[in-house]
């Protein structure tokens, strides 16, 4: 049964859309020096007033006129507030919990202690209900980031990455030309999720691809519960829920999109417009290019550049139709221009992390790291369990780094799945995908493509508990994760 069958609301393209909130381009502001600490704050208010405050609680989110979800997010949004930093800065964030469970804020892509890095297993303490907790680091390096609950949530729906604790943190390098006329944040949500019997969706699998690591034998069984979807939005608002952006022709638009999903892989494209990819993950690539579609799976983020050029009202959204009329879009309208947003679907809808590299490789480090994803089907009424080289969570001292020596890391996916795997606290290199070299693409989170091969190279600069994991939230709370441990 296709997942996609399952994403059904109303508004389609023909009946007329809108687009989404936009979140503000704040201007960083200035920052007291701070020491590098952290600071559990269960009783009174802190003596020193901090930077930013995030407050966890129920909020309501407006999706469209007459169609509102409730969820958890931050300060009576989601997503949340746009951080938006100086690099190097010293920063204090204080973290108010007003819920009934404990939670964690974890600051995805930044170089940080663990002990700040808002990952349990890496000793972050869990902020208590109706607690808070006092985070200071400095934050880094320069790009987008984004900050997101890193708890458990199991069989809960209700809890982790499925609720609306997520929001844009950007970091200024103050080398910024600003050679662009508008700026966009833009978030990619899916929202009211169920679990079904079903295989994962491969709608943006190539059939093509190569698939180096696909087993002789598959692993037998029936496949579990995956977390199904009816809604997606873009930031709050499903299409025909807000304004669109409105654009003058010549203008150069930056946006800077996040894929928030909890499970899903997505696919964007812009009708008759490119997206001239300039950062991945926040990182500058070395190779920047046009291209028609973005794909990205959770915790991945795309910076690029798009030049209007093409007068007209269009729908930015998503490639899948089903996942577009579920409303994952936004509407871009051009001055003086006015009708039903038009989609046409790019013919061309691949995407190659290389494109944006140097064709070669560096060379191969002294030391590899093999990591073997596996699936063990759980059976129409169970749920799917992951392994990396054979085992769930923890791997007690089987990934131990030496500081200052570089790794060569294998991700081999011996699954039908697409997995986006994270690295916490570092960068890593791509170097190559599916056997083709490539180097220079800095990346935090990388998609091992279905039964694919990616490997990475790693310097092991930020001693301290670094977890790995799948940033898709059903996949890591039933085993595919891990940390790598320093010497």
């Amino acid at each position: 049964m296709d997942r996609r069958n399952f994403i059904k609301v109303g508004g389609a393209l023909a009946g007329g859309l809108g687009l989404g909130r936009l979140l503000p381009a704040q201007q960083p502001p200035q920052m007291p020096q701070m020491q590098n600490q952290t600071q559990n704050q269960n009783s009174g208010a802190p003596q020193t007033p901090a930077d930013f405050t995030l407050k966890i609680a129920p909020v309501l989110v407006e999706l469209a006129p007459y169609r509102s979800l409730s969820t958890v997010g931050y300060n009576g949004t989601s997503p949340g507030p746009l951080i938006r930093v100086r690099e190097g800065k010293p920063l204090t964030i204080d973290v108010i919990n007003d819920t009934d469970v404990p939670e964690l804020v974890h600051w995805h892509g930044q170089l940080i202690p663990s002990e700040v890095d808002g990952a349990e297993e890496e000793g972050t303490p869990m902020i208590p209900p109706h607690g808070r907790f006092r985070y200071q680091f400095t934050p880094g390096p320069a790009g987008s980031r984004w900050y997101h609950t890193h708890t458990m949530a199991g069989s809960d729906l209700h809890r982790g990455t499925y609720t609306g604790q997520y929001g844009f943190f950007y970091i200024d390098s103050g080398k910024d030309p600003g050679k662009y006329d508008q700026e966009h944040f833009l978030a990619l949500r899916d929202w009211e999720p169920f679990l079904a019997n079903e295989d994962e969706d491969d709608e943006d699998e190539d059939p093509n691809a190569p698939t180096p690591e696909k087993p002789t034998r598959m692993a037998r069984g029936a496949n579990g519960y995956e977390a199904v979807f009816r809604i997606v939005s873009m930031n709050d608002k499903l299409m025909g829920g807000g304004p669109p952006i409105q654009v003058k022709q010549g203008q150069r638009l930056l946006f800077h999109f996040l894929n928030a999903c909890p499970t899903s892989n997505r696919r964007i494209a812009l009708t008759g417009h490119k997206f001239q990819v300039v950062a991945l993950d926040g990182n500058p690539v070395p190779n920047p290019q046009a291209v028609d579609v973005i794909f990205m799976g959770p915790g991945e983020r795309v910076d690029c550049f798009v030049d209007m050029n093409r007068p007209g009202v269009w729908a930015l959204g998503a490639v899948a139709d089903a996942d577009r009329n579920a409303g994952l879009g936004i509407i871009v309208e051009y001055e003086n221009q006015k009708g039903q947003p038009q989609f046409l679907r790019p013919t061309n809808r691949s995407w190659d992390y290389t494109a944006f590299g140097r064709p070669a490789a560096p060379p191969a480090p002294p030391e590899t790291i093999d990591m073997i994803f596996e699936k063990v089907p759980g059976g129409v009424h169970g749920f799917n369990h992951w392994t990396v080289n054979s085992k769930e969570f923890p791997h007690e001292d089987e990934f131990v780094l030496r500081p200052g020596s570089k790794y060569r890391i294998f991700f081999r996916n011996r699954t039908d799945d697409a997995h986006p795997v994270h690295i916490h606290r570092h960068l890593f290199e791509i170097v190559e995908i599916n056997g083709k070299p490539t180097g220079g693409v800095m990346k935090d989170t990388v998609v091992v493509p279905t039964f694919g091969r990616v490997a990475v190279d790693l310097m092991a600069d930020q001693p301290g508990l670094t977890l790995f994991h799948c940033h898709n939230q059903l996949h890591m709370d039933f085993g595919f994760k891990a940390l790598f441990r320093y010497s």
